[in-house]
């Protein structure tokens, strides 16, 4: 199998729809991507297949829906206003820009720009939220930010769940949503850009037990991967030094996935202790500790936090799932190997020729089929021309009509990993197709 590049990847993203440059027409704008028609769906079964990971197999965690603007202080209390920075730098020859910790250590000590030899300026600090107004008049009063995280959202509602869902410490507070930030350096894709989805979940826990429910999600968002078919060789652990971690955090370990450009962190799980909901009961006056009702303890409790980018996740699906596969007959089959529940299209259905009543028994059974899946209708080219196109693209299942279905109403059901072809009446395709989904393990994992 040869080796998959950036270029490739980016290459069959815009030609099979999956992503494309945001205003393209007009040049483009570097760090952002808008997701095509195959795209949103594989975005959004991610997203699916996440939420019912974390919220329905979990009878202790609800789901939110925050505002993207919410009131300056909360930034101020989150520490985002004082501490989300990067260390900028400039080239006074070629006016380049560039983050001074992404600059090779024998640049940063001479103080030379990378890219022409010419002097770099002293590091600054530049703060990565986005500021808007809001209302008529702009001024400091007006200010506001487009949030660089959704999980303040969840932090400033936590009483506010608990106490309508009726929740008891250890619970948890899940959320998908938009998050901004003003990258100095946008790259690789759709890995690192300005505008970005999370998946995130806080779990809230007692004091003194941070630890155990720590290495519990550990464990469980390292399952998430493998069950979304994800090759275990292209996942590791990272533990975050003194050096890296974050000012609200008590340990922290990341899960990194090997991209085409190297191994990137593909989701965080923290312990941030009490550091949020400490800092926002101070900001806002408001009492957020919790009383153990059987106890009759008070606490601030601890969180744990897993977060995983949902544009990065769907840069890592299409990484892990691309394959070229040498066939025994010479050809090269470029193959996208999904997992059928996130594959953006579930099933393709032919008929063999464009007459004879074959088109109309097709369409007819992608009709019954729509109702369980995602169905494509394909009638140009031969067979196994529309077989490659669907293998491109990551669909699981194709269905064949031909002249023998109006004989004894059967068909031919394709498997896009193994190629493997079955014939089966009409009636027991669905059956057949949830059956394989429920049983599906990716070749070779």
């Amino acid at each position: 199998m040869a080796e998959l590049t950036m270029e490739t990847l980016v290459s069959l993203c815009k030609q099979r729809g999956f992503v494309f440059q945001s205003s393209e027409i007009y040049g483009g704008l570097s760090s952002a991507w808008d997701y095509g028609p195959l795209g949103v769906e594989l975005k959004n079964r991610i997203q699916q297949f996440w939420w019912k990971e974390m919220t329905q197999l979990h009878e202790n965690i609800v789901g939110i829906d925050a505002a993207i603007l919410m009131h300056p202080k909360v930034w101020e209390a989150s520490g985002h206003v004082e501490n989300f920075t990067d260390p900028l730098v400039d080239c006074k020859q070629c006016k380049q820009r560039f983050r001074e910790d992404m600059i090779p250590e024998e640049n940063r000590v001479k103080r030379i720009c990378p890219e022409c030899g010419g002097q770099l300026t002293e590091p600054r600090k530049f703060n990565l939220m986005f500021k808007t107004h809001i209302g008529p008049v702009e001024n400091d009063a007006s200010i506001v930010y487009l949030r660089p995280e959704t999980a303040q959202g969840i932090y400033v509602n936590y009483k506010n769940c608990m106490q309508t869902s009726r929740l008891k410490i250890p619970f948890g507070i899940a959320q998908v949503g938009k998050a901004f930030r003003n990258e100095i350096v946008t790259k690789n894709f759709i890995f690192r850009t300005c505008e970005f989805e999370q998946m995130e979940m806080q779990f809230f826990v007692k004091p003194g037990e941070d630890e155990k429910w720590f290495a519990y999600w550990r464990e469980k968002r390292m399952e998430y991967y493998h069950k979304l078919g994800i090759r275990p060789s292209k996942l590791r652990w990272h533990r975050h030094g003194p050096d890296e971690l974050a000012h609200y955090a008590k340990d922290a370990y990341d899960i990194q996935y090997e991209f085409p450009m190297g191994w990137r962190e593909l989701e965080g799980v923290h312990n941030r202790s009490d550091y949020d909901l400490r800092r926002h009961s101070e900001y806002s006056g408001k009492d957020l500790s919790y009383l153990d009702e059987e106890t009759k303890e008070r606490y601030i409790p601890y969180i744990i936090e897993t977060s995983a980018g949902l544009t990065r996740s769907v840069l890592m699906v299409l990484s892990d799932a691309y394959e070229e596969e040498l066939l025994p007959d010479g050809e090269t089959r470029s193959v996208l190997r999904f997992h059928p529940l996130i594959a953006p299209i579930t099933v393709g259905v032919f008929p063999l020729m464009k007459k004879d009543g074959l088109p109309e028994i097709a369409r007819r059974i992608v009709e019954e089929l729509r109702e369980q899946f995602t169905t494509f209708y394909d009638q140009s080219g031969s067979i196994g021309r529309r077989y490659r196109r669907q293998d491109e693209v990551g669909t699981p299942f194709c269905v064949t009509v031909d002249y023998q279905t109006k004989d004894d109403g059967t068909v031919t059901l394709r498997y896009r990993d193994s190629m493997e072809q079955i014939r089966l009446k009409i009636e027991e395709l669905v059956p057949a197709i949830r059956q394989s989904i429920r049983e599906y393990k990716r070749v070779g994992v």
